[in-house]
């Protein structure tokens, strides 16, 4: 039973871009046609890690450790290949502690799909720096700028052909609904970042900041290009894209595993 049916009110401020993922999750999950009963939804430790403990719809939940989502997800999928399994997290959750399992998800490509959602600062510990912090943005920790450039997750997704990399902006609903449900009906891993506002810690990378950088990806990219997916990739600054950057045709993980061709690996036991 999911914690939402406890009458569970979300913890999170006024005005955080949490809000708006959750109802577009929500939304996909609907569209998408998802039985909740196949639908696990996991999480690590954050602010965006409390979403499933409020999405509205039936779901299966797991919550892990700080940066541990994509193991527990990992051996979810792996048990059993007929379920649905997404993973939301945060910029630290997943490319700071969770960075590590984030490589090698994609090098494996893992039928998991992973909704990042990057603020960039850390939301539930009170705002230092995370990985996509921009350089020179100030906190109480890093009190004359961050110096280390920002990680580059979608590059990293695209080199190591993921089945699917796309970035979206919460401040965008019906953007973000179609880029989840392309990434909830893709074969292999997926990447979705989703950048979003952080109304208490980021005063820089605010909702009016990124409504004024957020372009749609040109109709004419090909997403099987992958040189022009990195560009993509790569552009940050006055102009963000946000659309479908990447498709690879690479197969995924489990189809690759013999003994998972018949039937799944749970239904096996006994």
């Amino acid at each position: 039973m999911n914690l939402c049916q406890a009458d569970t009110r979300p913890a999170w401020c006024p005005g955080c871009g949490n809000y708006a993922i959750l109802k577009a999750f929500d939304r996909a999950v609907a569209e998408a046609g998802l039985d909740g009963r196949k639908l696990v939804v996991v999480s690590g430790i954050g602010q965006a890690a409390k979403l499933p403990h409020y999405v509205a719809r039936p779901a299966n939940v797991f919550n892990g450790l700080h940066g541990r989502a994509l193991p527990a997800a990992t051996g979810i999928r792996l048990a059993n290949h007929e379920l649905t399994v997404v993973v939301a997290s945060g910029d630290g959750d997943m490319y700071g502690e969770g960075g590590n399992h984030l490589l090698h998800a994609v090098r494996r490509n893992i039928g998991v799909k992973a909704f990042v959602h990057n603020n960039q600062v850390y939301g539930l510990t009170k705002g230092q720096a995370s990985p996509t912090s921009d350089l020179g943005f100030v906190t109480k920790v890093q009190t004359h700028g961050v110096v280390s450039l920002p990680m580059n997750p979608l590059a990293i997704a695209i080199v190591e052909e993921a089945s699917f990399v796309a970035r979206s902006f919460s401040g965008d609903g019906e953007h973000l609904v179609e880029m989840m449900k392309l990434a909830l009906a893709a074969d292999g891993f997926a990447l979705l970042d989703i950048l979003q506002p952080c109304v208490t810690f980021n005063r820089t990378n605010t909702f009016k900041w990124y409504k004024d950088r957020v372009r749609p990806v040109p109709a004419a990219h090909d997403p099987h290009d992958r040189d022009a997916a990195l560009k993509l990739a790569f552009t940050w600054g006055e102009q963000i894209p946000i659309g479908v950057y990447w498709r690879s045709n690479r197969p995924s993980f489990e189809s690759l595993c013999d003994a998972m061709k018949d039937r799944p690996l749970a239904a096996q036991l006994g």
